[in-house]
């Protein structure tokens, strides 16, 4: 796979008119335009991300892209296209700056303070002090009315019709017109939430309702009401992000649907995305860890963390088996839970745009984030504060000539930030000052990965790593040394790999149904009806997008949990055959097996409690193979130079080596830099490099060196 400036660099089109796939990411930084060729071959480009309207961004990705190809405006391409995915920030970029509308809440009387009560639950026990996250839905529109259903779903309380009307009226006259409606039990009979509805849009038909039993049709009942309060919140934004962007894109020629990155990994048509707006969360690092997936199969990695490195953000995953885990119990998204199946990543303010601060002496690089906008003070746009990027830049990692194939960098302002911000004020040279601030952002990343994987009783160093992120591959070599990691796959597409990653996704409708009770005593068939009831579902979701019904297959899954427990381990059942009681068994000693792998032990002498029911209905998409790289003629012929590094060991004459010229098979020995367009990759000393015939690096990060600078040492007093 080979990324390249321009199409002529890649032999330029055929006679015959070309056809493009595109994956659009759009990051906190930067918005990532990759496209696949029709033969195979890849062009990726950067533009910045316009907060004020993404969609904007997008089309100057876009415009960009069609310059590459030699097209005439955006148009020519735009009509040679066959696939858009996008992957957006919409739906977390609201829940970051609290944007999204107002937002009422009818619910069952008395349960309308279940949103702050959260279960007791508190992100950080050891702080007394930290406040509650900012409501979504303020209590004095939050209204509960009479009406109830028990645990079978039986009516208790008739819906007081008259209630819900009063409420609706006067969140109306209130001016909120996004509501989330929240009962009981709704997900075993919905009757009384649609009639909500019904009245609602009586009283104000420009309401967007968001109805628990259509957003997480499962308990316990605080994850419900958060997940369908978070739909309610940034809802509105999402369906007005997405509608605009696929007008805009039709309007410029592009004939076929848009299509859009869900959490659970899988894409969807943008009718399907907007009536769960909720689902486009955490889009664009999803696809990032299929396109890692991918990567590692390549690489014959089974076991492997997924790290991402961009302008504002550091995205962690773990995958075993070749395959990323969906997580339902527990994904805490900008402080509320989102019930919904996630592919599990952790993420934490680390990128190249943190800003590095002083704070009671002590050093401390991110969460925050200077973006695209001013960016990094190296950026020249009126920058002023310290970021990772301005000490690569002193740390001689970036050349301030050739940024991104055609910026140049201010490496006058990067030093003079370093200087005023953290050198100046720890009595540290401006390299020293550099160099500390990449060992403190190393070390917040490092520790995020150990989180990820000693939380679950394992040791990272079992693990390969895969980078990507225009920073991904600057960092990598010494998280691993750190974490006693002996493998690392950088892709050439790193700077773009969660764009690229989109097009390797396929259609996923996701079914999930409540079913609690004791496990061995189970209706069977009750359960296999709600089986083959969700997968026509899902089957009719997929349909819907126009998909071959025999390129469909079909996952199911059941959920179990200990008595006592709030969250639920799922296990796969048959895919085909109906449940009997051999198959149960099978998934009730399952279920015991996994809960000791996690959580190291399990209790056999209690009896599981059947907690949930999933389906997930793929439509698998066609992904062609890459072309292989040219065969290489040795390293030495992409070697362009030198320049002064500050690496692990101290400052070193480095050997700076164009990567667009390494083929399959050249090896490249640290100290090393290697300059791909919009990435870098850092090799120390003792590090080795080599081009595989599926275009990626292979790094072999080698032993740690016993540090003797005084940067070194600045870094640890200060970290």
């Amino acid at each position: 796979m080979t990324a390249s400036a321009s199409g002529r660099e890649q032999g330029g089109r055929a006679s015959a008119p070309p056809s493009y796939r595109i994956g659009l990411d759009v990051g906190g930084t930067f918005t990532d335009c990759a496209c696949i060729r029709q033969d195979g071959t890849v062009v990726f480009t950067k533009s910045p991300t316009t907060r004020d309207d993404e969609a904007r961004g997008c089309l100057l990705a876009l415009g960009d892209l069609a310059a590459m190809e030699g097209f005439d405006g955006l148009r020519p391409l735009l009509e040679r296209t066959t696939v858009i995915i996008h992957g957006t920030t919409t739906a977390d970029n609201t829940m970051i700056t609290m944007s999204g509308p107002p937002v009422g809440l009818i619910t069952t009387e008395g349960q309308r303070d279940v949103i702050e009560f959260r279960r007791g639950w508190k992100e950080d026990i050891w702080n007394p002090r930290l406040p509650a996250p900012p409501p979504l839905a303020l209590r004095r529109n939050r209204f509960g009315v009479a009406e109830r259903l028990d645990s079978r779903g039986e009516v208790i309380t008739p819906l007081d019709e008259e209630a819900v009307r009063r409420a609706a009226s006067l969140l109306r006259d209130r001016g909120v017109d996004s509501v989330a409606v929240c009962f009981l039990f709704s997900f075993l009979d919905p009757a009384h939430e649609l009639r909500a509805r019904d009245i609602i849009l009586e009283e104000n038909p420009q309401a967007t309702i968001s109805l628990s039993h259509e957003v997480m049709p499962t308990s316990p009942e605080f994850e419900r009401v958060s997940t369908t309060l978070v739909n309610a919140f940034v809802g509105p934004r999402v369906v007005a992000y997405l509608g605009r962007l696929a007008r805009e894109l039709r309007d410029q020629g592009y004939a076929y649907e848009l299509l859009v990155m869900q959490c659970n990994g899988g894409i969807a048509t943008v009718p399907t995305a907007v009536r769960r707006p909720v689902a486009v969360m955490g889009s664009g690092p999803a696809g990032g860890v299929i396109g890692a997936a991918q990567a590692a199969r390549r690489a014959a990695i089974d076991d492997f963390i997924a790290i991402d490195m961009g302008g504002t953000s550091y995205d962690v995953c773990l995958v075993r088996g070749g395959r990323p885990e969906l997580q339902t119990s527990w994904n805490w998204r900008h402080r509320y839970i989102v019930g919904l199946p996630m592919i599990d990543v952790h993420s934490v303010g680390a990128g190249g745009g943190s800003i590095a601060r002083i704070r009671a002496g002590a050093l401390q690089v991110g969460p925050e984030s200077q973006g695209s906008d001013p960016g990094p003070a190296c950026y020249g746009r009126g920058g002023t504060e310290a970021t990772v990027t301005d000490a690569h830049v002193v740390l001689g990692y970036l050349d301030p000539r050739r940024f991104g194939g055609a910026s140049t960098l201010d490496a006058a302002a990067a030093a003079g930030a370093l200087r005023r911000n953290v050198g100046g004020l720890l009595g540290l040279d401006d390299r020293e000052a550099a160099w500390a601030v990449l060992r403190i952002a190393d070390a917040t990343m490092v520790n995020a990965i150990r989180r990820s994987s000693s939380d679950r009783g394992l040791d990272p160093a079992d693990f390969a790593l895969v980078a990507y992120g225009g920073n991904g591959p600057v960092h990598a070599g010494l998280q691993a040394r750190e974490l006693g990691i002996t493998r690392i796959v950088v892709p050439r597409t790193a700077p773009v790999f969660s764009a690229l990653g989109l097009l390797r996704a396929d259609f996923v409708a996701d079914e999930l149904q409540s079913y609690i009770a004791p496990a061995h005593a189970a209706d069977l068939t009750t359960v296999n009806g709600y089986l083959a009831e969700m997968e026509r579902r899902a089957r009719e979701r997929l349909s819907a997008a126009g998909l071959d019904p025999s390129r469909v297959r079909v996952e199911r899954e059941m959920g179990f949990r200990y008595p006592g427990q709030t969250f639920d381990l799922v296990v796969p059942l048959p895919d085909r055959e109906e449940l009997g009681p051999q198959q149960l068994a099978d998934a009730i000693e399952n279920f015991h097996i996994r809960h000791e792998a996690l959580h190291t032990y399990a209790q056999r002498d209690q009896r599981p409690i059947v907690s949930v029911l999933k389906v997930q209905a793929i439509g698998v998409t066609e992904h062609p193979e890459p072309p292989p790289p040219a065969a290489g003629s040795g390293a030495a012929s992409a070697q362009t130079g030198h320049r002064p590094c500050l690496l692990e060991g101290g400052l070193v004459d480095t050997p700076v080596y164009d990567g667009a010229r390494l083929g399959a098979g050249d090896t490249v020995t640290g100290p090393a830099i290697i300059e791909d367009r919009f990435s870098t990759v850092v090799l120390h000393p003792g590090m080795g490099a080599v081009v595989d015939v599926c275009d990626q690096y292979l790094i072999d990060p080698g032993a740690p060196i016993v540090a003797t600078t005084a940067a070194a040492d600045a870094a640890t007093v200060h970290r």
